[in-house]
């Protein structure tokens, strides 16, 4: 596959990614931190499990304990004790009788059955099993049955999530080495942009980006660094520039990567580092920057807010994960119909924003938002997926089947 589509030499979306990978390094410091403050961070250790899981033999369910043996000569044996969760039974059940038991209660010596308390019923003489034969097993979770002593867990790389901090508790484990935080510096520039609570003048908007940018990013568990907004000043731009590549690994610029006269960032880039490539073959998000600063990367957004959501998506965010040092992610992709006609020109891949639906047939399928343009965010808003259309893609009718990718964690 070339390096750019049929059209305009634009860079193809494999192509920009492969470039931003190998042109990336991850980082190689890490640190132990307690359990509790895990979410989100990147293993650096392998986790191997020092104990059994279930620690010992356990009821699956409320009974009783027995021996199969038992209940060979009759269906009513003596109650000899109870064993509770935390409260085992002491020593070994005398043979011919049985204990009561609860879920999660160690299994003592002299039983290989828990026979459901739906099955039994008290008399005078002792506890009367209604159901025979019974299977020696039944009902007993085995010490090491979910993960054994010496089992590997985790390996390196796995970004830790809720419930991989449940089964490291499970383990023991109070804390774990992972991989420092990625530091990124975050920007937007432009004159025209206000803060949400100033009040607007003639021509200003707000600056919607950053924000966005910013809840993605606090997603990742990455160290933010906000430089806030820059104005359309050559000399400010600079500042900004080596100011992030000083304290960040990573620099996000939002807006100033076309090629107005005001926007400076190329030159600055140039000046400073190295451009990577400039301007892929998707829509949103053709003006999209990366390069290289003497400390750290550069990803220039574009200044329309669905253009710069997507490619920092897209783009952006695989690298950081990289960077990171997180185990690959695949994204979820369908192939569903779509119930709205979806217009589109051969040239590039389109990121349609669409909402999952249920036919009345009971079958999943695709609509469109509305309108497509790249700065009507609310599009996104009152999305859960994006329709991908292939560059050489055309218009596709309502009935047709279409590429869906569903929203990761970053906007869900």
């Amino acid at each position: 596959m070339s390096d750019c589509c049929a059209t305009d030499g634009l860079m193809r979306l494999e192509v920009a990614l492969s470039r931003l990978i190998n042109d990336t390094n991850p980082v190689s410091g890490t640190e132990t931190v307690a359990l509790e403050s895990s979410l989100g961070r990147v293993l650096a250790e392998q986790i191997i499990s020092p104990i059994n899981v279930p620690a010992h033999d356990n009821s699956a369910m409320d009974g009783y304990a027995l021996a199969v043996k038992d209940l060979q000569s009759g269906d009513t044996l003596p109650l000899a004790g109870q064993s509770l969760a935390g409260h085992p039974y002491s020593g070994e059940i005398p043979a011919g009788q049985c204990i009561r038991i609860m879920t999660g209660a160690s299994i003592p010596p002299g039983a290989d059955v828990v026979i459901m308390q739906e099955q039994a019923e008290a008399t005078e003489q002792g506890i009367r099993f209604l159901q025979k034969p019974v299977k020696s097993g039944n009902n007993i979770r085995k010490a090491g049955e979910d993960i054994p002593a010496g089992a590997q867990v985790f390996t390196p790389g796995r970004r830790i999530r809720p419930q991989d901090i449940g089964l490291l508790a499970s383990l023991g484990i109070a804390q774990v080495k992972v991989y420092r935080k990625v530091r990124v510096a975050v920007f937007s520039t432009g004159d025209e942009l206000k803060l949400p609570g100033e009040p607007l003048g003639p021509g200003d908007i707000y600056d919607s980006n950053r924000f966005v940018i910013k809840a993605m990013l606090k997603k990742l568990a990455v160290d933010i660094i906000d430089l806030g907004k820059i104005p359309d000043d050559k000399a400010a731009l600079r500042e900004a520039f080596l100011r992030a590549d000083r304290e960040a690994d990573a620099v996000i610029s939002s807006g100033g990567v076309s090629v107005g006269d005001a926007d400076y960032t190329k030159d600055i880039l140039d000046e400073l580092g190295e451009t990577g490539f400039w301007k892929l073959a998707i829509k949103p998000g053709k003006p999209f920057a990366f390069g290289q600063l003497p400390n750290s990367v550069f990803f220039g957004l574009p200044g329309n807010p669905v253009s710069a959501t997507v490619t920092f998506q897209q783009l952006a965010a695989p690298t950081l994960r990289h960077m990171m040092n997180q185990q690959p992610e695949q994204k979820i992709e369908l192939t569903l119909t779509t119930e709205t006609q979806l217009r589109k020109r051969p040239g590039r891949r389109d990121f349609q924003r669409g909402r999952l639906v249920y036919h009345e047939s009971g079958e999943l399928q695709v609509l469109s938002t509305g309108h497509q343009g790249s700065g009507v965010l609310s599009t996104m808003s009152g999305s859960d997926c994006y329709i991908v259309l292939a560059e050489e893609d055309g218009d596709k009718q309502a009935g047709e089947r279409v590429k869906v990718q569903l929203f990761d964690e970053l906007l869900q």
